[in-house]
């Protein structure tokens, strides 16, 4: 299987722009790991997510900050033989990104963050009642560090990924 690191954040972009959900993994105060498919925001290079106000992960992250969100690109399952269980890959774009999550209070930074995960899924600016801006509970997370990846071999007469517009 042929895998390429991306390092272009236009190309991380794309990856993170082309995914629907993310997945948020942190550990709790016992090393036990805990992951959570979420919606999810992205512009210069913070990561929005929403959620209750209290829970689970918020418990855990109030003890340790740190988390992980990763995404996953269009997967499409290829093969060399149909016959062959081995020559059986996901091809797929890849994102890794970790960082200590913050949790926004200002209500004005409160409604710009729920506008950008709206815009990852619908092109239309939205207004909110002030209940539900004040109920809902904001994460933010700078990205400190992001490793990037397209894996899974290449189709007869493909180019190599650097030499592609997109995944």
């Amino acid at each position: 299987m042929k895998t390429f690191s991306v390092e272009e954040r236009e190309r991380i972009e794309t990856v993170i722009r082309s995914c629907e959900v993310c997945f948020v993994g942190m550990a709790d105060e016992e090393g036990r790991p805990y992951v959570l498919p979420m919606n999810f925001g992205y512009e210069d290079g913070v990561i929005y997510l929403h959620s209750a106000q209290d829970g689970r992960s918020i418990r855990t992250m109030k003890k340790n900050p740190r988390i992980c969100v990763t995404f996953c690109s269009d997967p499409e399952l290829i093969c060399q033989h149909p016959e062959v269980a081995c020559s059986y890959r996901m091809k797929a774009g890849s994102v890794v990104c970790e960082g200590e999550v913050e949790f926004e209070s200002d209500f004005t930074e409160k409604e710009r963050a729920l506008n950008i995960i709206m815009r990852q899924y619908v092109d239309k600016k939205f207004t909110y009642s002030v209940p539900a801006v004040n109920n809902v509970k904001i994460w933010k997370l700078r990205i400190d560090t992001v490793g990037a990846k397209e894996f899974g071999i290449m189709r007869p007469g493909s180019i190599s990924y650097k030499d592609r517009a997109e995944f």
